[in-house]
């Protein structure tokens, strides 16, 4: 989808909850009544909601399996809002250097990391619920770390699962500025 785009930029956008149909390049798992687009008030911005179970309610990019995104920038976020006692999860697809795929499931649900050489599961304890954030994802330090020694090549697929309210996914090609202190509460 990506692959022979322009990707020298700042950041490469993946999704935006804003226009007529922003879903319309995800293949969207789950009824219209638990994933829709709302005018949410505190971000003064659309966005999409996923709610329910998180098995069933989620989003996927790219919509056919066949298909890769193939986005080589070093960090994905997420605008991110995850409601107080509920699950979320999200999994990315990602190929190394030696071409081989390899899935990161993010989740709340995950205790403690646990990993094979091909799959890894990673627990967001540190997430902060009721609260808009940038969940910032560094896909070459995740990669090497976890995957020992594998060398992160390009994200060539996303899930988001409910519970959440989403706003943008974007790459980036540098490290964003922190906005946390370190109480995780937002620096005005």
């Amino acid at each position: 989808m990506f692959k022979n785009e322009y990707q020298g930029g700042a950041f490469v956008e993946i999704f935006s909850a804003q226009g007529k149909n922003p879903g319309a390049k995800w293949k969207i798992l789950g009824s219209p009544s638990v994933i829709w687009k709302e005018f949410d008030k505190e971000v003064k911005s659309f966005v999409f909601v996923l709610e329910g179970s998180s098995q069933t309610n989620k989003i996927q990019l790219p919509k056919e399996n066949k298909q890769i995104l193939g986005l080589i920038q070093r960090f994905l976020v997420l605008q991110i809002y995850v409601p107080l006692g509920q699950d979320f999860s999200t999994e990315l697809l990602i190929t190394d250097l030696g071409n081989i795929k390899r899935r990161l499931y993010l989740s709340t649900v995950h205790k403690e990391l646990s990993s094979t050489p091909l799959h890894a599961k990673i627990p967001l304890f540190m997430i902060k619920r009721k609260i808009w954030c940038n969940l910032c994802i560094d896909l070459v330090a995740f990669t090497s770390e976890i995957f020992k020694g594998a060398v992160f090549q390009s994200l060539d697929g996303i899930v988001v699962s409910a519970n959440c309210k989403l706003r943008k996914i974007f790459t980036l090609k540098s490290k964003p500025q922190d906005t946390a202190d370190k109480d995780g509460i937002w620096k005005a």
